[in-house]
């Protein structure tokens, strides 16, 4: 028997949604962020890149800078400076030397990237009678670290579907950077395989990904898990893409991220007239504060929505604070989880 055959074979390095993006860094930035400890990798949710200013991280629990060592610091005094020479680089590798061929994409601010990440851009910005149509003179980025958290739905599912098995009309509602996306991809992807515990089959679910974050879409293709029976419009505006999937796809829920405007609860209404179910996110820290945005004010007063979860950081970045009744704004008793 060969000595080789019998030797063990060695696992291979686990590979990380981080290393996806540092790939796109070049080896300056790429060699200081792989130097970064384990436990500082795994809490990774930004990498804020700003020219002649310093490399910044956004972390689960804050933000913090980095050395040219890759240690992690408070203050800016040993963070290393970004230089326009990173700066370039970046911007050759995330648009693979070819911004022209991203021009729609940038006219929306971000690039989104093979695995769902999300690179936000900021420039000078050039415009055509009001219209965005290009940046030019790009000085930072911000990556977006895309990670699917499977499993997070479950202790919010029994409050969101009814004794018979009908999905309440829900809202999720967070300041940023609480957990509210990650959440809203969980529920669709549950909603799309089915929930045969909660009396929920596997129904068909459209997805409106205005900002490419619920679905993580690269050309087209979601980049995350959905699950199966679930259908993407892609960096389409809310309002027109509820009609289109409500039109032709013949969706059991509609889901949504961050509504706001007066189209997109306009839009709403007339899927609930529908008999569709509606999945969406806002952003708030309260109910009171949603309750004095003029365009959120008519959903209120019809009590459309049955189900608002509240999240928040009281006891982690995604912390269930509360979920409320809808139609008599009371808690339901869920807190903290």
């Amino acid at each position: 028997m060969s000595v080789l055959r019998s030797l063990p074979t060695p696992h291979a390095p686990k590979h990380t949604a981080l290393d996806e993006v540092l790939n796109l860094l070049p080896p300056n930035l790429r060699q200081m962020l792989s130097a970064l400890p384990p436990a500082v990798k795994d809490s990774v949710e930004e990498i804020r890149i700003r020219q002649e200013r310093p490399l910044m991280l956004g972390l689960a629990q804050g933000d913090c800078f980095v050395t040219d060592q890759g240690v992690p610091v408070a203050g800016t005094a040993a963070a290393y400076t970004v230089s326009a020479a990173d700066v370039a680089r970046v911007t050759q590798l995330v648009s693979r030397s070819s911004l022209y061929a991203l021009e729609e994409e940038l006219r929306h601010g971000f690039i989104t990237l093979p695995g769902g990440h999300r690179v936000g851009i900021t420039g000078k910005v050039l415009t055509d009678q009001g219209v965005v149509r290009h940046i030019k003179y790009i000085s930072g980025f911000n990556l977006r670290i895309s990670r699917a958290i499977k499993g997070v739905a479950d202790r919010v599912l029994p409050y969101l579907i009814s004794p018979t098995g009908k999905f309440y009309h829900t809202v999720l509602v967070s300041p940023p950077r609480c957990g509210k996306t990650t959440l809203l991809r969980d529920l669709v992807r549950r909603l799309s395989e089915g929930i045969p515990e909660l009396g929920w089959p596997g129904s068909n679910v459209g997805v409106v990904d205005e900002r490419s974050e619920i679905a993580g879409c690269y050309r087209g293709i979601p980049q995350q898990d959905v699950g199966p029976r679930t259908d993407v419009l892609d960096a389409c505006p809310k309002a027109a893409g509820m009609m289109m999937l409500l039109r032709s796809m013949g969706p059991a829920v509609i889901a949504t991220d961050e509504i706001g405007r007066r189209e997109d609860v306009a839009a709403l209404e007339e899927v609930l007239h529908a008999g569709v179910k509606v999945l969406t996110t806002v952003h708030g820290g309260s109910l009171a504060e949603l309750a004095d945005r003029p365009a959120l004010q008519y959903l209120f007063k019809i009590k459309a929505i049955e189900r608002f979860v509240i999240l928040g950081r009281s006891k982690g970045v995604g912390t269930v604070e509360d979920i409320i009744d809808g139609r008599t704004m009371k808690s339901l008793g869920v807190k903290g989880c």
